[in-house]
């Protein structure tokens, strides 16, 4: 077991304000079970001037994903026995219903209802009740792949745990994770805060960065089991405390948390009860992070080591990289290969299987891929290959095949000739998606197009839209209601045999081959 550098962590923790520039944030490290590391700089509240410290609650956004299903597990002990509740929530589904499994493990193959907030009409600081979230999930008719055969991330799945929980509990949510989760840790001050409308303690959240300035989030989000926990610095170190504490019983709920999971075809997965499981520098590591409009998270779980590290803004700055860095300085070691130059890899091609755009380009740290909402950036190798966590592309001839060991995806892209310019006038009008129950509108204005959705949640903003090749165009979501928005979707135009419209397949990573069909 390694023996922590103190020094160096200490250093890697004064770097982190200026590495990751922003209001403020708090971050600790636990190792054999003891708080070596706690750390909190900057204002909460930069115009009341408002101090972050250790005792601060901030929202912890995703890493609530995990305590869910720990809830689960101590309540009903196996996602089995909540199943016969899922059909209630999922009434106009059509094919196989996912398990509570499959929920837990983000292999239900529901299309993210964040990202389905954009083409149902939501404006970015609109309401989004309890209600809002049941009705746009109860009206899913289909999903994206067969229940276990991928993984995609999936808040709405979380948010469905939490409802069986509640409904098979008979009890108060908030109240349960209280009593069975928060008090066992002792995380004396972590409590469900759902409504992102009154963060807790007076805390600000902030959107920007040093280039255009910080200006306070507006969010009128209700989480409820994707997100909605929120926690001190010194909460989460309890709950790593409490991890390290209990490591050595069989039953314990972090030990049950962490559990091999495979896809239906038996290939081990990456994702399981609200856990990522990495590789990280030699390590196995489990952790999750997580980001709402104005905040961002992130920890990870060494168990060989006894390590864990619990990162925490009211930025957007990356906290899953401020936690490495951590994790790197206790460890002594590198996540990562150093940056490459990359040559060659520029493109532009197209995952039909999914109807997806691919974008490569060559940067001097490496291969830049677009295609989930965030790009990943790529090592290349001797070997003409690129690599990265969980990624590997190669190419072979005019296909780029990327191979997403995380996701069980196999993807055999074809390159498409990038486009200048094209006429939006052929495919303006209205289109109507039976797949979801919304429908948008296509309107051209002086050679530039644009895009309004319709939906359950009324009429949403005008999206610019952009050709990128023949057929192909993208729209580009850079806000929604959530802090990480769906990114590109790509807009896939389907002829008829004359040569006609026939309709639109439009999607994201998050929510992929949505068909719409002209027509109100």
């Amino acid at each position: 077991m390694t023996c922590v550098d103190l020094a160096a962590l200490d250093h890697a923790l004064n770097l982190l304000p200026n590495s990751y520039r922003g209001p403020a944030g708090v971050a600790g490290v636990v190792k054999d079970g003891q708080v070596i590391a706690r750390r909190a700089w900057g204002y909460g509240d930069m115009y009341r001037h408002l101090p972050m410290t250790a005792q601060t609650r901030l929202p912890i956004c995703s890493i609530s994903k995990h305590m869910t299903c720990a809830l689960l597990l101590d309540l009903f002990g196996s996602p089995d026995a909540l199943d016969p509740l899922l059909p209630d929530l999922l009434p106009q589904f059509q094919g196989p219903l996912p398990t509570v499994a499959h929920l837990c493990h983000n292999q239900s193959g529901l299309r993210d209802y964040w990202a389905l907030t954009v083409l149902h009409g939501a404006e970015p600081e609109g309401l989004f009740s309890q209600e809002d979230g049941l009705r746009l999930l109860g009206q899913m008719k289909t999903g994206h792949f067969p229940p276990g055969a991928l993984y995609s991330y999936c808040n709405g799945n979380f948010r469905l745990l939490a409802e069986l929980i509640r409904r098979a509990s008979g009890q108060d949510f908030g109240a349960l994770l209280q009593s069975r989760i928060f008090a066992p840790a002792g995380m004396q001050t972590a409590v469900l805060a759902p409504d992102t409308r009154t963060p807790l303690d007076g805390v600000v959240g902030y959107e920007g960065n040093d280039e255009v300035g910080f200006l306070p989030a507006r969010s009128g989000i209700y989480w409820f089991g994707d997100a909605g926990v929120s926690a001190s610095l010194d909460d989460m170190l309890a709950w790593e405390c409490h991890i390290d504490a209990t490591r050595t019983a069989p039953d314990s709920l972090y030990t049950r948390l962490s559990a091999p999971v495979t896809f239906a075809d038996g290939t081990p997965a990456a994702y399981g009860y609200g856990l990522r499981r990495d590789v990280l520098a030699g390590y196995e590591v489990t952790g999750h992070g997580g980001g709402l409009r104005g905040f961002t998270s992130f920890r990870l779980h060494v168990a060989s080591e006894r390590l864990s590290v619990v990162v925490m803004f009211n930025h957007e700055a990356s906290a899953m990289r401020a936690a490495w860095s951590l994790m790197e300085a206790a460890l002594g070691c590198q996540i990562g290969p150093a940056p490459t130059p990359a040559s060659g890899w520029d493109g532009l091609w197209l995952d039909e299987a999914r109807s997806l755009l691919v974008k490569t380009q060559d940067t001097p740290a490496g291969v830049r891929l677009g295609y989930a909402p965030s790009p990943s950036m790529l090592c290349p190798a001797s070997d003409g290959t690129a690599r990265g966590l969980g990624l590997a592309l190669r190419r072979e001839q005019d296909r780029l095949i990327m191979e997403r060991s995380a996701e069980n995806l196999h993807v055999a892209a074809r390159r498409v000739t990038p486009l200048d310019w094209a006429d939006g006038a052929e495919i303006a009008g209205q289109y109507q998606s039976d797949d979801i129950g919304a429908s948008l509108r296509i309107l051209t204005r002086d050679g530039a197009s644009y895009v309004v959705f319709h939906g359950l949640l009324g009429t949403g903003p005008m999206e610019r839209m952009y050709p990128v090749a023949q057929d192909l165009w993208i729209i580009t979501t850079r806000r929604s209601m959530d802090a990480a928005a769906p990114g590109d979707w790509t807009v896939r135009v389907a002829r008829d045999v004359s040569g006609g419209v026939a309709g639109l397949t439009l999607g994201c990573w998050l929510a992929r081959e949505i068909r719409y069909r002209p027509g109100a």
